[in-house]
């Protein structure tokens, strides 16, 4: 798979990602792994008194999806996950919910010769155009002469 390299990136630069659906069977899973049975999130009956009428999905499912959708859009040779700046929940994500990433790089630093530092601004958005979250992710991204130093390193493996 061809991954950009930091050298390939521009400020400005923009993807938009394939969308996902979000399925009931995907809430309960994030419940049963983070521990989190909020009514707000399992109950229909809770939630119908809520002010939102009906279960939302948890704020955190949303931000996960986003990680996963941004990971091919762009496909990035990065090799760490430096944080997140800040992130905003600006609207409910439901069951139901079709949403996609959008990507766009807003600051670059290079960072020695084999590493650049780059921060990207990133939208959840649903089905209807609306930005349901939002923030900036920062990444460790290999340049050029990182991503050559590892494919040129001969493997030596002892004889059987």
């Amino acid at each position: 798979m061809q991954r950009l390299k930091f050298e390939e990136l521009q400020i400005g630069d923009s993807w938009q990602s394939h969308a996902r659906t979000i399925t009931e069977t995907d809430v309960v899973n994030f419940a049963c792994l983070t521990g989190d049975f909020d009514p707000l999130h399992m109950d229909h009956e809770s939630a119908a008194k809520a002010p939102f009428g009906r279960p939302v999905a948890h704020g955190l499912l949303g931000l996960t999806y986003l990680a996963g959708l941004g990971t091919h859009a762009p496909s990035v040779h990065t090799l760490a996950f430096l944080g997140i700046k800040d992130w905003n929940f600006q609207k409910p994500v439901f069951v139901g919910d079709t949403v996609h990433a959008v990507t766009r790089v807003i600051s670059m630093a290079a960072s020695g010769r084999r590493t650049g530092r780059v921060t990207w601004h990133r939208e959840l958005v649903n089905q209807d155009g609306e930005v349901v979250q939002s923030g900036t992710f920062e990444t460790a991204v290999a340049t050029a002469v990182a991503t050559e130093a590892t494919q040129t390193i001969p493997i030596r493996r002892a004889a059987a």
